[in-house]
């Protein structure tokens, strides 16, 4: 493994075990629980995507006329992740993002996904996140840690998009949470089966290939500059304690109501 890339994970370690480990997981114990979850979670799935795409503008030519932009290996690497993210397979084989999925997750549940789709409509029409933001009443966790992806891709800097995209993202979700959502759609089967797919998926192709592909990609954007790679580690840490930050927020409002 990349020496610089191995000193990062260990370097992060303590922080993947405190969202490994979140108090936040013990208290979903059923569908009222769970929806709470998703509705600060599915801005995570949001900005995953956003900061994606913001990776495949920087490395490839997204413009006409088109010329060739940086390597070809890396140009590779984004373009398979970029297909496997956005347009996936549902559980009946229909081409859908992950994102799109999640969504489809959220109403079979009858989560509130009221405020995501008003933000997202919102931001289409006025191209400004903050009104977006404040329209939509987004809770302010996922506020904050949405901001925080959108600094990084406004930044410019494909190693510290990619940092922020890559390390801790991919597989943070533990298996007692899985084991969670196994309780819940054993007792109701007909209201999680999409979440329950989207995580089987999420573990297979993101938790797996995509990962793999996504550390191959920051080694070539970092290469052998240490300025990088301690910026990447900056923003990799900020990126975790953000999580953690929406986690809380989640615990706290599902005992709020307890």
């Amino acid at each position: 493994m990349n020496p610089h890339i191995k000193k990062i994970q260990e370097d992060i370690e303590s922080l993947r075990q405190q969202i490994i480990n979140h108090k936040v997981y013990a208290v979903i114990n059923n569908l009222d629980d769970l929806n709470v979850f998703m509705k600060y979670h599915v801005f995570a799935v949001w900005d995953f995507m956003s900061l994606l795409k913001a990776l495949q503008i920087n490395l490839t030519c997204t413009t006409v006329p088109w010329f060739p932009v940086g390597s070809a290996d890396t140009r590779f690497l984004i373009n398979e992740i970029v297909v496997g993210e956005e347009s996936d397979v549902d559980q009946l084989g229909k081409r859908k993002s992950h994102f799109e999925i999640y969504l489809e997750a959220m109403k079979q549940s009858d989560a509130d996904y009221s405020c995501i789709d008003l933000f997202v409509q919102t931001l289409k029409q006025t191209k400004d996140i903050q009104i977006s933001f404040e329209k939509a009443n987004v809770p302010a966790a996922a506020k904050k840690f949405v901001e925080y992806s959108f600094e990084i891709i406004n930044s410019g800097k494909a190693h510290l998009q990619a940092a922020a995209f890559t390390f801790g993202r991919e597989d943070l979700i533990p298996g007692m949470f899985h084991s969670i959502i196994n309780d819940i759609d054993k007792k109701i089967p007909n209201s999680i089966s999409i979440f329950k797919y989207y995580l089987e998926r999420h573990i297979e192709v993101d938790g797996g290939h995509h990962s793999h592909l996504a550390l191959e990609m920051m080694a070539n954007l970092c290469c052998t500059d240490e300025d990088y790679w301690n910026e990447a580690k900056t923003v990799t840490i900020n990126s975790l304690q953000k999580r953690i930050e929406l986690w809380d927020a989640v615990y706290d409002e599902i005992t709020l109501v307890k």
